[in-house]
């Protein structure tokens, strides 16, 4: 279990070869942004860096496939299996 508390946005991401898309919503339930966003991890934490730094914690939630791309790198991530 996540402790969810402390989160300011939740950013649900989902993931594509060619561009992945964003939308983020605080606890209250305000859109605080949707938008495509590029496949380019400099302009992923650019954005993750501004969120962050004008709301506080992002929980960012991902949506894909398959693990084309390990999100665990740069961000404490959990791996759910939407399937099952």
């Amino acid at each position: 279990m996540i402790d969810t508390r402390d989160v300011a946005v939740f950013l649900g991401l989902d993931v594509g070869k060619g561009e992945h898309h964003a939308t983020g919503m605080t606890p209250n339930g305000k859109q605080v942004v949707d938008k495509p966003l590029p496949n380019s991890e400099p302009k992923l934490r650019a954005v993750l860096d501004k969120l962050t730094a004008k709301y506080g914690r992002v929980l960012v939630v991902v949506d894909q496939r398959s693990r084309r791309a390990d999100f665990g790198r740069f961000l404490r991530a959990k791996y759910v299996d939407g399937d099952s």
